[in-house]
């Protein structure tokens, strides 16, 4: 099981494209994906379980990732999170 907790820097948050692109992301892995912010815990592979997390500029997403391509889900997760979901600001 691979955990880390990552931060949301792109000024819009986890709005609806950068969800999209969560997911798109974590469905090329067999891993479960699971995302947590605050008190709530949605599937990565499901947009609107993403979009109820209403994770804003700041908020810090939790990551657990289970299964066999764990460590590369989570490599690549990060990276797009940290990459603002491709976005230039």
């Amino acid at each position: 099981m691979q955990r880390k907790s990552i931060p949301v820097v792109n000024r819009l948050g986890l709005h609806a494209r950068a969800a999209a692109c969560l997911v798109q992301s974590a469905m090329d892995f067999e891993s479960d994906i699971e995302i947590g912010a605050g008190d709530k815990v949605a599937n990565g592979k499901s947009i609107m379980s993403l979009m109820m997390l209403a994770a804003a500029r700041g908020a810090t997403l939790e990551l657990t990732i289970r299964g066999p391509d764990e460590e590369q889900a989570m490599q690549s997760l990060e990276a797009l999170i940290l990459n603002r979901f491709g976005e230039s600001e």
